[in-house]
């Protein structure tokens, strides 16, 4: 367990120093009597070895007559206010998401599984992870698509010697093994 979490630690510090991450900010506060706080949000950027996923049709190998989609994690959107009088932080996060059709597909849309998970800023510990689906369709004769997630939620508990830089968040698919080992394979893009 262990080595697999470094070499997740490894890739989503590669893709953080390729630049995936992006310092998103916000300006919030609570309550009519309380003048807005200036928040500044975690680090929060898209996992390398998470930003693709490619299908193919179960049991046909992975050529590409058997490709059925392939999609990319294309970025995020996040805001971050102090909420409960300044004693955590709300992150919303929207999650940009294309994908592609390939020769094998044979629906008119596809469910992207994707995840946000919450480390510490060292991003040695997995603090939280929480899952999701966005689904994308394709209009007829159009093979690419874009979606864009619903609006997530994520509260960060501050004080107690913890501020916001005490975390960082990391957005990617949610991958089978065999999908995470293709990606491992071909590396970062």
């Amino acid at each position: 367990m262990r080595g697999k979490f470094q070499r997740w630690r490894r890739a989503a510090g590669l893709a953080l120093a390729l630049g995936g991450a992006v310092p998103a900010a916000g300006c919030g506060g609570e309550g009519a009597s309380q003048p807005p706080l200036p928040a500044t949000c975690p680090r929060i950027g898209i996992l390398g070895e998470a930003a693709d996923l490619v299908r193919y049709r179960p049991g046909a190998g992975q050529d590409l007559s058997a490709l059925e989609l392939e999609a990319r994690v294309t970025g995020f959107q996040a805001r971050c206010d102090y909420v409960n009088r300044g004693r955590a932080m709300e992150v919303r996060l929207t999650v940009g998401l294309q994908a592609e059709r390939g020769p094998a597909a044979r629906a008119a849309s596809a469910e992207l599984p994707w995840f946000v998970a919450v480390t510490d800023a060292g991003e040695e510990a997995i603090l939280n992870k929480r899952e999701f689906v966005t689904r994308v369709g394709f209009p007829p004769n159009v093979g690419r698509a874009r979606a864009t997630s619903e609006e997530i939620s994520v509260t960060l508990p501050l004080g107690q010697g913890r501020d916001f830089g005490d975390y960082a968040l990391l957005v990617g698919f949610q991958l089978t093994p065999e999908e995470l080992a293709l990606n491992r394979r071909r590396g970062l893009r």
